[in-house]
């Protein structure tokens, strides 16, 4: 079953003996303001809040009890307060004294600058209490065993290292599944199931180049429905969902570009290409904190030279404004990579480009909105997010090919940032988002740090 966040739970609390007239109508502007991203309990003193069921404290009022309350702010350590006194979902700058305060003696709150941002924080609470009862589902039988073993050997998303510290850090649990079951029960499916469900995807004005044939189409939906039918009988929440479809390629004919498509239109799936959990998790989070356009794709810096360009099978990179050296080259299976419809500036399904999948397979090639970008990515202690601020500065195209369609990234520091980067997949989340990712991160009890 994929379903939302589930809503956090909140507890207004105030400093004086009872709440004062600017404690109510700051606390009914909060919750007009939060709609139905959280549920509120009723009010109770700072004394109580230690031992609310709540997921966060909120402050609608900081006066200056607060200089005599240092030891019940303690109490609520590991907990998240949210500093939100003004009516705007912000905090008011004469609080800036009584939080500093607080943080000197070891007590961390967090203080919205703008109305978006309370909105992160409360989607990123939602998260954090959705993550321990979420599954992410990897189908795969023979890692590393199939197509481009040289390759597909290396990577620590297969460990179960990978898995135990998704467990154990952020509290999301992966089921492994077989891709070749899972293909076994897409071949079953009814004859007349798989051509109502073309017809209605056809008819919602899907975007298919011409030369993707029609049985490619069908087998690509044969997928998506056999994976749908999975999701509905999963047990808790499924958040996320990949397969190991370019190294198992010679699994199926088809490849689940479309499937990943059609599930994340209609049920909110985040998918996985290659069933890579670390970008699946981080795609997740950033997300569903931020409701911003993610998607992932394989990294070619400049200054990686002729591997990068003998990999994608292009004789030179693209021509750049300033240092090269600060560039990178995004693409994956043939174009940009796997960008869901509803994120996308352009977006049309095609033929396949890699040779290492069967030809009646799928690929998506997108555009996303150039300008500001960030490249983000779970460090795989699980404990932090790397975050770079960056450019979607144009698009390239390469004819004969494994790069048709390739994004051109600018980063402040190429040399830098491939120094410290955690993988080649990497999560690019459209507009500058490094001080909202900060913010999210620390209600996750994630860290932050800066490639």
């Amino acid at each position: 079953m994929v379903t939302t966040p589930l809503t956090p739970v909140l507890a207004p609390v105030y400093l004086e003996t009872a709440p004062s007239d600017t404690f109510r109508r700051i606390l009914a502007a909060l919750q007009d303001l939060a709609g139905d991203l959280a549920t509120w309990l009723d009010p109770i003193p700072v004394a109580a809040a230690a031992a609310s069921p709540a997921d966060a404290i909120v402050v609608p009022d900081f006066s200056g009890k607060v200089y005599g309350e240092l030891a019940e702010f303690q109490a609520l350590a590991g907990r998240p307060i949210l500093l939100t006194t003004s009516e705007h979902g912000t905090v008011f700058m004469w609080d800036w004294e009584g939080r500093d305060w607080l943080r000197r003696r070891g007590v961390d709150t967090l203080a919205p600058n703008n109305l978006e941002e309370f909105h992160d924080l409360l989607r990123a609470l939602a998260v954090k209490r959705t993550l321990p009862q979420a599954t992410m589902l990897a189908y795969w039988d023979d890692l590393g065993a199939g197509m481009q073993p040289d390759i597909f050997k290396r990577f620590f998303w297969w460990e179960d290292e990978c898995s135990t510290l998704l467990r154990e850090r952020l509290g999301v649990t992966v089921v492994k599944r077989s891709f070749r079951e899972l293909v076994r029960r897409a071949g079953a499916i009814g004859h007349q199931r798989v051509e109502d469900e073309l017809a209605r995807v056809e008819a919602s004005g899907l975007p298919v180049a011409g030369a993707l044939a029609r049985q490619a189409r069908v087998d690509a939906l044969r997928l998506k429905l056999a994976l749908a039918d999975e999701l509905d009988e999963a047990p808790g929440q499924v958040i996320a969902a990949g397969i190991n479809c370019l190294n198992e390629s010679a699994t199926a004919v088809t490849t689940p570009c479309l499937a990943w498509n059609q599930l994340f239109e209609e049920r909110g799936l985040i998918w996985g290409c290659e069933s890579d959990l670390t970008s699946m998790i981080t795609e997740y989070l950033v997300h569903r904190c931020l409701d911003v356009p993610v998607m992932m794709s394989n990294l070619y810096p400049f200054v990686s030279g002729q591997a990068a360009l003998d990999h994608e099978r292009i004789p030179y990179f693209p021509a750049v404004t300033g240092n090269p050296d600060n560039y990178i080259l995004a693409a994956h299976c043939g174009f940009f990579g796997l960008v869901p419809r509803p994120m996308a500036s352009r977006w049309e399904l095609r033929p396949p480009v890699l040779a290492i999948v069967d030809r009646n397979a799928n690929a998506i090639d997108a555009d996303m909105a150039t300008g500001d970008i960030t490249l983000v990515k779970i460090a795989s202690t699980m404990d932090a997010l790397a975050v770079t601020p960056a450019q979607l500065v144009r698009f390239e195209q390469y004819a004969n090919s494994d790069c048709l369609n390739g994004g051109v990234l600018r980063v402040p520091d190429g040399p830098a940032f491939v120094e410290h980067l955690p993988s080649h997949h990497y999560v690019i989340a459209g507009g500058a988002l490094s001080r909202r990712l900060d913010l999210a991160a620390r209600v996750l009890d994630l860290g932050t740090y800066t490639i």
